[in-house]
């Protein structure tokens, strides 16, 4: 029987994940996707079209896609000049689907066959909604966009933090949820690609309900603003308090250093690497796997208007995958193996 893994994100962390676990024949693989941003073309298209978000949809489709590497780089081909400037040819042509099918649905699924995927590519929710964060002295960030841009989230103090309007769970999420092996949460941007998903209604029940393995998966860095001083165990405290119970099982960390141009780059934007001290805590109710897990550093074109707050460095995705692999047959070699003296 297949392992059933569902993974929970948006933007390139899912893209990161889904392309090491599509190499796997022995694995089911579900990615629900955040439905709330607002920047770059994507919010473009959302201000001219009225559409829904293709952006983090359109990465996750690409991962999964068994179609030629020449299919998939046109899906993320990138416009440099004309009235097209910065705009994603997938994100184009996912919008034209939604348009013409009449939902967002239901051009999702004619893309998935269209892009011949492997597994199943699920929004969040269907509903059009907006990020919004109070801060402690009255700021109100409206948007995806300006929270991901805003750099005094954490100096300044959060006070909520919600969708406007609220959303409802999709149940096509619900229903892998339930049936899974294993949910991998992240990585990603803590507050606009992971908690937007946790915000959700319906979502965190479905978390707490379902006998899957919960996954989470160590960002490498913090984002300048939003998680300074983060630990490991500060963002597993903060996905369980979204989700409403410790039902994270176990933590993907990247125990390996980046080469010091990286390190020095990140210091210069404001941005440190994710701490994990294993003396600091005295009882955690996850298991911690620490591995070597950096992957190539990243570049990007000059018609990416946000490549300024992207990250320079990702998780090596074939690397992440074992690991996801292993949790999930984890069970079955313990009631394998008896003994090892």
């Amino acid at each position: 029987m297949k392992k059933r893994i569902v993974t929970i994100g948006g933007g390139t962390g899912s893209f990161t994940i889904l392309s090491g676990l599509k190499q796997y024949d022995d694995l089911s693989i579900s990615a629900i996707v955040s439905m709330a941003d607002d920047g770059g073309s994507t919010g473009r298209l959302r201000d001219e079209l009225g559409v829904l978000p293709p952006g983090d949809v359109r990465q996750c489709l690409v991962a999964l896609s068994q179609e030629s590497q020449a299919v998939r780089d046109l899906f993320n081909y990138r416009f440099e000049k004309g009235e097209l400037k910065g705009h994603v040819a997938g994100n184009i042509f996912l919008s034209a689907l939604e348009k013409k099918s009449g939902s967002f649905s239901d051009g999702l699924e004619i893309a998935m066959k269209i892009i011949n995927i492997k597994g199943k590519v699920i929004p969040v929710t269907n509903d059009s909604v907006d990020l919004q964060m109070k801060l402690k002295d009255g700021t109100h960030l409206k948007g995806e966009d300006e929270v991901n841009h805003n750099h005094a989230i954490q100096k300044t103090g959060l006070k909520s933090i919600f969708l406007k309007p609220k959303a409802k769970l999709d149940p096509k999420a619900e229903q892998v949820i339930q049936r899974a092996h294993v949910v991998v949460i992240g990585p990603g941007n803590h507050y606009c690609s992971i908690v937007t998903n946790l915000l959700v209604r319906g979502m965190g029940r479905a978390l707490r309900n379902s006998k899957a393995k919960i996954v989470y998966i160590t960002n490498l860095v913090n984002k300048k603003g939003h998680t300074d001083g983060f630990t490991l165990d500060d963002y597993v405290d903060s996905i369980n308090g979204f989700i409403g119970d410790e039902r994270v099982d176990y933590v993907i960390y990247n125990s390996q250093k980046p080469s010091e141009l990286l390190e020095k780059k990140y210091k210069q934007r404001g941005e440190e690497i994710v701490r994990f001290d294993r003396s600091e805590r005295k009882k955690r109710n996850y298991t911690v796997i620490t591995s070597h897990l950096l992957g190539k550093a990243m570049q990007y074109g000059k018609a990416d208007k946000i490549a300024n707050i992207r990250s320079l460095i990702r998780h090596d995705s074939a690397k992440l995958a074992k690991l996801i692999r292993y949790i999930s047959e984890a069970d079955e070699y313990k009631r394998l193996i008896k003994k090892i003296v």
